[in-house]
């Protein structure tokens, strides 16, 4: 970790976790952003992957934007997920990649992987598997990926440079990043950086 970070990593953390554990748990509550198979169609999502998904795998979405519009995953790549949440991005990647290819979602909170390793069986998807983690410190080895795909994720870790460090580990030489996220391109006022509530909100 660096010196200079803001938060406390542990306390943002916790914070993130129960806000996902409730959109896990409680799909259909009322949150402050969008979800669920409306968010998919609003961000361009191919229609016809996004309709072939069971409901747990696409009903806690809460992603903020598309990450493969930037590139259409190629059948028997192998694409790692972080942040995978719920795994709708994975089952999306998995579709994509086909009985070929792999599909590693990673993520730290315990209802987002029941209900991703739930639906992955539920699908009888033996090419995707979800493993927790964080996203600075992925449980992948070096090398591995030849897609990292991440979707709103970012911008909710206090240790950037540790996060694109990591991303670039799992990377082959030549792989490619695909993500998509929330950016502030002005100042933000120290006290506004130290308040958590606004890093969750």
């Amino acid at each position: 970790m660096t010196e200079d970070l803001v938060v406390d990593v542990e306390t943002l953390r916790e914070q993130v976790r129960e806000k996902y554990r409730e959109v896990a748990v409680a799909p259909h509550a009322e949150y402050h952003f969008h979800a669920g198979r409306p968010l998919a169609r609003k961000l361009g999502y191919d229609a016809a992957v996004v309709d072939a998904l069971p409901d747990p795998a696409v009903e806690s979405f809460a992603g903020v934007g598309n990450p493969f519009s930037l590139r259409t995953i190629v059948p028997g790549e192998r694409v790692v997920d972080v942040g995978s949440g719920a795994g709708f991005d994975s089952f999306v990647a998995a579709a994509f990649v086909g009985a070929d290819g792999r599909v590693v979602g990673i993520d730290m909170t315990a209802a987002m992987l029941a209900k991703s390793r739930s639906t992955a069986t539920q699908m009888g998807h033996t090419h995707v598997e979800f493993r927790e983690g964080f996203a600075e410190a992925l449980p992948v080895e070096d090398g591995w990926a030849d897609v990292v795909i991440s979707n709103g994720v970012i911008n909710l870790c206090a240790d950037k440079r540790a996060v694109f460090g990591e991303l670039n580990r799992v990377l082959r030489p030549g792989g490619i990043l695909q993500f998509a996220d929330i950016a502030n391109g002005r100042p933000v006022p120290p006290e506004a950086l130290r308040d958590i509530d606004l890093w969750t909100g």
